[in-house]
C-alpha cells in the first residue's frame, strides 16, 4: 500500500513578521535535561497564547475597530487568567504547597515568571494603543480625549451631562476611625482620593467607586470625540468633597481571585454549594491591583496595606487602566471599520421550510458548520420543531452555558407544558456562568421539566441533545452533538461543528450517557461514542498506537488534530512516541499546548500550529490515517473534548465518529485549510515561539497578503477536492466560508 498522502508542507514565512516571546519551558523531574525538556509550562504558553491574541491590534491587515475590540479581548482574557490561574496558584501559597504539581517549580518561582512575562506585554499594550490604534482612531475620525483637551463649550457639555447622569450616583466614601475601609469589588475602577482639610496636615482618604450604570466613554452629541468617564469623575471630584483640598489621586483597578474552594462534591444540595462559592468569590483576597504611572507612594501605601496586596501583585501601566472599557468604541456603527457582515447561511439541506428537519436527518447524518451555516436554522430549529411536534415525546438536552435570552430554555418549556417529557442537565459549574445557569434551573424546574445538576465530582462539559419521536409502532431517537454552547450568541461569533443523526448506534450511546448523567446509571462502555472520564483517554492512545504500527508497516502513519488546548502529559507523551516512530502528526491548537514539537529524536515529526482571527477557532476534530491511502477513509472525530486532564478525566465529553463520506469530505477540506493558512496562522518553534505566517509573495512586490492567501487557499482547496474526488459540488459551501473566514479583515476579500 502506498502511503496514504505525503506530510504537506508549508512554505517558508517571508517577509517581516511580528516579534515573537519565547515561552519559558517547564521539566517533569528526572525526566528530561535541563537543555531540552518535554514540555512547556501551561501558564506561560496560554501567556504565549494572548500575546497572539493582541498581536491582531497590531496588525493593520484588520479593520480598525476589530484591532480597538481585540485590545478589550486581551484584556479581559488575563482578566479571566488572574482570577483563575493567578488565584490558584495565590491560594497553592495559602495552602504551604511547595512544588506546583507537575511543573517542578514553586508556586512563587511561577508567579515571579508570570509577571515578568506580563509587565513587558502590558507596555507593548499601552504603546500599540497610544501610537498605533489611537492615531489611526484619529485618523478615522474617532478621538480619545482627555479632559483637558476639550473645547469650553466641550467641557460645558460634558459637565452638564455629569451632574444630571454621572453625580447622582456617586457614592465617596471615606476611612477614618468612625469608616472601615470600603469593600472594593472584582473588576471594578476607582479613584483613591487623599483630602486634607484647609489649613490642616493630616490626610484623610476617600474613595469613589466608577459606576458601573454608566458608560465609560463619553460620547459628545454630534461628535465622534469621546472622553473617560474616569477623566470625567476626576475633574470633578470639587462637587464631591466641597470645602476639602484634593491633594492625590490615584485611578485603580481591583481583579479578586476567583478559584475558591470546591466545597464538598457529595453536598446534598449542589444549587446551594455553588450559591455559597459564588458568595466567597465576591470577597475573595485580590491577586491584582492595577494603576496608573508614577503613583503617589502615600497613596498607593495606604491601598496596599488596606487591601494586603504585595508589591508584587500591583501593575502599573502607562495606558488605560481598564482596556476592556473599548468594547465601547470597537461598537460603534462603523460597518466601515469592521469587518464586513457575514450572515450565515441556510445549510442547502434545510433550506425546504415545510420539510421535517426529522425527515432530513433520516435522509442521512447532516453535519452542520458555524459560524457560516445558520445556528438558527439548524441547531434551534431541532429543539423548536420537537417542542411542537405532537409525535415527539422526550427530549433531553444538556446545557452547558446558553444565551441570557435562550431560545432553547423558552422552548423546553413549552414543551414541557405541551406534556413532553423534558429532561435537563444544567451545569451549575460552568465557571462564571454559575449565577446565570442557576437562574436558568429554576425557570426549568418551575415549569415542571426534570432538571439535573450533573454528576458528583464532574463538571459536564459535552454537548449533547436527544429527540425521540413516536414513528408507527416504533420510536426513532435523534441526537445532536456538537464542539460548541447551546448558546444563540456565541454560535454567530465561534466556529464550531454539529452532527444531527439518526444512526441507532449512536443515539443508543448518547441515550446511555443521558442516564448517566442524569441517573444513576454505572453504564461506562459504549459503541461508538469515546466518553470521558470513562473510556475517551483509552481510546485516543489506542487510536495513537494504531498509527504508530500503520507506520511501522506500511510507513503510512498520520495524525491530525484540531483542539482549542493540549496539555495532558499521557496523551503528549504517546505523541512523542508516534513521532519517533516516524508518524507524521499536525496540530492545530489554537490555545496553549504544552508539547514540545520540532526536537529531534522526540517530536521532529511533529508540526504544532495555531489560528487567531475573527471566529474563535472552537471546533475539535481527530483524523487518524488508520493506514488507508484516500484521506477520507480514515477516522474522523468530533466533539467537546480537548486533550487537556481536565477534558479527560474530571468532566463528562462526548466525542462522536463521523461515518458519513460527505461530512468526512468537509471535514478534510476544514482540516486542510487550516495547516496551509497563510493569514493567520501561527506556527511554533521548539522554543515555544510562535511565528506568524506570511503569504510568500507578500515581501516580493507580488500580489498583497490578502491576495496571496487567496491564491494559497485556492490551490490547496482545489489539491483536497482533487483528492477528495467527486465530493467537490459538496464542498463548494464550506470552501467559499473559510475563504470569508480566513480573509474577513480585508475590505477587497
Amino acid at each position: 500500500m502506498t502511503m496514504a498522502e505525503s506530510n504537506p508542507t508549508v512554505v517558508p514565512a517571508t517577509g517581516p513578521v511580528p516579534p515573537s516571546s519565547t515561552a519559558a519551558i517547564a521539566s517533569a523531574p528526572g525526566a528530561e535535561t535541563a537543555a531540552e525538556p518535554r514540555y512547556f509550562n501551561r501558564e506561560l504558553q496560554w501567556l504565549e497564547f494572548n500575546d497572539r491574541v493582541l498581536y491582531q491590534s497590531e496588525d493593520d491587515r484588520n479593520p480598525l475597530l476589530e484591532r480597538v475590540r481585540f485590545l478589550a479581548i486581551h484584556a479581559s482574557n488575563l482578566d479571566e487568567f488572574f482570577m483563575k490561574r493567578v488565584g490558584a496558584l495565590h491560594r497553592q501559597i495559602a495552602a504551604g504547597v511547595d512544588v506546583v504539581a507537575y511543573e517542578g517549580v514553586s508556586p512563587q518561582k511561577l508567579l515571579a515568571d508570570i509577571r515578568a512575562k506580563i509587565i513587558p506585554v502590558t507596555a507593548s499594550k499601552a504603546d500599540i494603543f497610544r501610537k498605533l490604534v489611537r492615531p489611526a482612531l484619529e485618523a478615522a475620525g474617532i478621538e480619545l480625549l482627555r479632559y483637558d483637551k476639550l473645547t469650553d463649550a466641550e467641557r460645558a457639555e460634558v459637565d452638564h451631562w455629569y451632574s444630571r447622569n454621572v453625580f447622582p450616583i456617586l457614592t465617596p466614601l471615606a476611612v477614618d476611625p468612625g469608616h472601615r475601609f470600603p469593600f472594593i469589588s472584582n473588576l471594578s475602577v476607582s479613584l483613591g482620593i487623599m483630602l486634607r482639610r484647609p489649613g490642616e496636615s493630616e490626610r484623610l482618604f476617600a474613595r469613589v467607586k466608577v459606576p458601573e450604570a454608566a458608560p465609560s466613554w463619553y460620547q459628545i452629541p454630534g461628535t465622534k470625540r469621546f472622553v473617560s468617564i474616569v477623566d470625567i469623575i476626576e475633574h470633578n471630584l470639587d462637587d464631591l468633597f466641597p470645602g476639602m483640598e484634593i491633594v492625590n489621586v490615584l485611578p485603580f483597578r481591583v481583579t479578586r481571585n476567583a478559584d475558591v474552594e470546591g466545597g464538598d462534591d457529595d453536598a446534598e444540595d449542589l444549587l446551594e454549594q455553588i450559591q455559597a462559592q459564588l458568595r466567597e468569590r465576591r470577597f475573595a483576597p485580590v491577586v491584582r491591583l492595577q494603576i496608573g504611572r508614577k503613583p503617589p507612594k502615600r497613596l498607593l501605601k495606604f491601598l496596599s496595606q488596606a487591601m494586603e496586596i504585595h508589591p508584587e501583585d500591583i501593575y502599573e501601566t502607562k495606558g488605560l487602566i481598564d482596556y476592556t472599557s473599548l468594547h465601547v468604541i470597537a461598537n460603534l456603527d462603523l460597518p466601515q471599520l469592521k469587518y464586513s457582515s457575514w450572515t450565515p447561511v441556510t445549510p442547502p439541506r434545510l433550506r425546504d421550510p415545510d420539510q421535517s428537519i426529522f425527515s432530513v436527518i433520516r435522509e442521512g447524518d447532516l453535519l452542520v458548520h458555524h459560524p457560516y451555516e445558520s445556528f438558527d436554522d439548524s441547531v434551534e430549529r431541532f429543539i423548536e420543531e420537537a417542542a411542537a411536534d405532537p409525535q415527539v415525546l422526550c427530549i433531553k438536552m444538556a446545557l452547558y452555558r446558553t444565551s441570557g435570552d435562550s431560545p432553547f430554555v423558552h422552548e423546553l418549556i413549552r414543551a414541557a407544558e405541551s406534556g413532553k417529557q423534558v429532561a435537563v442537565l444544567v451545569e451549575l459549574r460552568a465557571r462564571f456562568d454559575e449565577a446565570r445557569n442557576i437562574e436558568w434551573a429554576r425557570k426549568l424546574e418551575d415549569a415542571g421539566v426534570h432538571v439535573a445538576y450533573g454528576v458528583v465530582g464532574l463538571k459536564t462539559h459535552t454537548k449533547i441533545a436527544l429527540v425521540i419521536r413516536q414513528e408507527g409502532d416504533r420510536l426513532r431517537a435523534y441526537a445532536h452533538l456538537g464542539t460548541g454552547n447551546y448558546h444563540s450568541r456565541t454560535a454567530r461569533l465561534y466556529e464550531d461543528l454539529g452532527l444531527f443523526t439518526c444512526d441507532g448506534a449512536i443515539c443508543e450511546d448518547v441515550i446511555d450517557l443521558f442516564n448517566y448523567i442524569t441517573g444513576r446509571s454505572r453504564h461506562v462502555e459504549y459503541e461508538k461514542l469515546l466518553v470521558a472520564p470513562h473510556t475517551m483517554k483509552r481510546q485516543i492512545l489506542g487510536l495513537i498506537e494504531r498509527e504508530i504500527k500503520v507506520q511501522q508497516s506500511l510507513g503510512t502513519g498520520r495524525i491530525i488534530a484540531k483542539m482549542n488546548q493540549l496539555q495532558d502529559r499521557e496523551v503528549i507523551d504517546k505523541l512523542y512516541e508516534a513521532s519517533a516512530a516516524g508518524v507524521k502528526v499536525d496540530l492545530i491548537v489554537r490555545g496553549f499546548c504544552t508539547l514540545r514539537p520540532g526536537v529531534r529524536g522526540m517530536s521532529e515529526n511533529i508540526r504544532l500550529m495555531s489560528i487567531i482571527g475573527r471566529f474563535l477557532e472552537h471546533s475539535r476534530i481527530f483524523w487518524f490515517s488508520a493506514g488507508h491511502d484516500d484521506p477520507l477513509k480514515g477516522d474522523f472525530f468530533i466533539g467537546s473534548a480537548d486533550w487537556m486532564y481536565r477534558n479527560l478525566h474530571t468532566r463528562v465529553e462526548a466525542v462522536c465518529p463521523i461515518q458519513d463520506p460527505v461530512a468526512r469530505a468537509r471535514m478534510w477540506q476544514i482540516l486542510q485549510i487550516g495547516m496551509y493558512d497563510q493569514r493567520q496562522c501561527w506556527d511554533c518553534a521548539a522554543d515555544g515561539s510562535y511565528t506568524l505566517r506570511r503569504p510568500p509573495a507578500a515581501e516580493a512586490g507580488g500580489p498583497d497578503g490578502a491576495a496571496a492567501a487567496t491564491a494559497t487557499t485556492a490551490t490547496t482547496a482545489a489539491a483536497s477536492n482533487h483528492a477528495a474526488g467527486t465530493h467537490q459540488r459538496l464542498m463548494d459551501l464550506t470552501l467559499e466560508a473559510a475563504r470569508s473566514y480566513m480573509l474577513d479583515a480585508d475590505s477587497d476579500a
